[in-house]
C-alpha cells in the first residue's frame, strides 16, 4: 500500500498491526549508502574487515545480517583552504582509498567493487557483497576538477559537495562559527563548485547535498543537469536540526529524480544535550587517560575506560530507536514519495539506533518496515530499487547527446 500520514503520526501502533512478509517473499537487496571507514583502515590489524572487528561494519557482520551492499565513504575532516590544508587532505583520501583497494584485493571471493547499478545486481547474484565508494566533503580535491574525473577512475559514483564547515564549493548546514561562517548567509554554491557539479553530470557520478546548507542544495538543484542524492540526511519537520531536510527541500529533490536516503544518525533523530555532553566529558577523560591532549576515535576508542564509559551512557541516555529513524523513512515516504526514499547507517562515523546497532542487525530494519506496514515492492525500492533508479538515470544523463 501507498504510506500515508499515519507512518508519521502512529507507526509504532501500526507497527504492531502491520502485516507480515507474505511467505516466500524474496529478501530485498539492501544497500547501505553511508559507511565511514578510519584512516587505518586495512592497514591494519584492527582493521582487517575479513575478520572480526570493533567496526559496525566488517564482512562478517555483513553477511550475518543480510546487508548486500554498502557505499564506503572517503571522508576528511574540514581543513583550512590553503595549500598545506588541500595537500593534507587529499593524503588522507589516498590513505581511504587503499584501504578499500586492499580490501577488494585481500577478500575478492566475499566482497566485488560495484561502479554500475548492473554490477550490484550480479554480485547478489554471484553471493558476493559489493562495495561502492562514495566521497563526503569535496574537499578532498584539493581544489583541483582534475580530481574529479581522478576519483571516478577509483570507483566513485557520488560526490558529497560538504562536511561541517563551508569550503571552497559550498556553504555547510552546520558552518563554523568560530571562523566567523554564518548559516543564514544567503551564500549557497561557489563558482568552483558548480563546475564540480557540471563535472560530475559529465562524468556519471551522482551528487550529493547531505550536509550542504538549504542554500547549496536549492543552488545544486539548479546547476545539475541529473538527478542529486542526499546519501544521509533525515526530515527536518520530525527534528528540527539542521543536518536535516525540511519538506520543500525533499519534494524538490524528488521533482528533479532524486533519493533521499533517510539517516540512522543518532542526532538527527532524538535532540539529547545531556548525552551530548556525556559524550564530550568522557572524551575528555579517555584522551587524558592516554596521554593525549585531545581526543582521537581511531586511537581512543578501543580502550577500556571509552567501552565501560559508553555502556553507561547508554544505559542513563539511551540512544533513538528503530521505530524513530523508521519515522523519518516514513515521512520521506509521505512527503517525496515512495520512489523517492532510501536507507543509510553512517555507520562508524556516528550512526546507530537501537535495533540497529550495526551490521548484523540489518535484517531487523526489513522487519520493521514490514511491521510498519510496506508492502514488499515498497521495501525493496526502499532498500536499493530507488538509489539504483536515480543511479541509472545520472549515468543516461551523462550519455545523453
Amino acid at each position: 500500500m501507498t504510506p500515508s500520514i499515519r507512518f508519521f503520526a502512529a507507526c509504532a501502533l501500526v507497527c504492531l498491526l502491520g502485516a507480515c512478509a507474505a511467505p516466500g517473499a524474496r529478501t530485498p537487496l539492501t544497500l547501505d549508502t553511508h559507511v565511514d571507514i578510519p584512516l587505518a583502515y586495512m592497514h591494519e590489524a584492527r582493521f582487517d574487515v575479513g575478520t572480526d572487528t570493533a567496526l559496525k561494519v566488517d564482512l562478517g557482520k555483513m553477511r550475518r545480517g543480510g546487508l548486500d551492499a554498502a557505499f564506503f565513504v572517503i571522508f576528511v575532516e574540514q581543513g583550512p583552504l590553503t595549500a598545506d590544508g588541500y595537500a593534507n587532505a587529499v593524503a588522507e583520501a589516498e590513505s581511504k582509498y587503499s584501504g578499500i583497494e586492499a580490501m577488494l584485493a585481500r577478500y575478492p571471493e566475499r566482497i566485488r567493487l560495484a561502479t554500475t547499478p548492473d554490477e550490484v545486481l550480479r554480485n547478489r547474484e554471484r553471493g558476493l557483497l559489493s562495495a561502492m565508494i562514495g566521497i563526503e566533503n569535496a574537499y578532498s580535491l584539493g581544489h583541483d576538477l582534475a580530481r574529479v574525473d581522478a576519483a571516478y577512475r577509483r570507483g566513485v559514483r557520488y560526490l558529497g559537495l560538504v562536511h561541517v564547515g563551508d569550503n571552497d564549493l559550498c556553504t555547510s548546514s552546520l558552518p563554523n562559527l568560530e571562523l566567523g561562517e554564518r548559516p543564514d548567509s544567503g551564500v549557497g554554491l561557489s563558482a568552483f563548485g558548480r563546475e564540480v557539479v557540471r563535472r560530475a553530470n559529465a562524468l556519471g557520478m551522482m551528487v550529493d547535498v547531505s550536509h550542504a546548507s538549504d542554500d547549496c542544495v536549492r543552488d545544486t538543484l539548479a546547476a545539475s543537469t541529473a538527478p542529486i542524492i542526499a546519501s544521509h540526511s533525515s526530515a527536518r519537520a520530525l527534528l528540527d536540526h539542521p543536518r536535516n531536510l525540511p519538506d520543500d527541500l525533499l519534494r524538490a529533490i524528488a521533482a528533479k529524480g532524486g533519493v533521499i536516503q533517510a539517516v540512522a544518525y543518532k542526532e538527527f533523530l532524538k535532540s539529547d544535550p545531556a548525552r551530548k555532553q556525556a559524550e564530550k566529558d568522557l572524551e575528555k577523560t579517555v584522551a587524558r587517560a592516554a596521554g593525549d591532549e585531545e581526543f582521537d576515535g581511531e586511537k581512543h576508542e578501543a580502550r577500556p575506560e571509552w567501552i565501560e564509559g559508553m555502556r553507561r551512557i547508554d544505559a542513563q541516555y539511551p540512544l533513538a530507536t528503530l521505530d524513530t529513524f523508521l519515522d523519518h523513512v516514513a515521512h520521506i515516504a509521505e512527503v517525496a514519495g515512495i520512489d523517492h526514499v532510501g536507507i543509510a547507517s553512517d555507520f562508524d562515523g556516528g550512526g546507530e539506533v537501537t535495533g540497529w546497532r550495526d551490521a548484523s542487525q540489518t535484517r531487523n530494519v526489513t522487519e520493521g518496515l514490514r511491521r510498519c506496514g510496506f508492502g514488499e515492492a515498497e521495501i525493496a525500492k526502499i532498500w536499493s530499487g530507488n538509489l539504483l533508479r536515480t543511479w541509472r538515470a545520472v549515468e543516461a544523463a551523462a550519455a545523453a547527446p
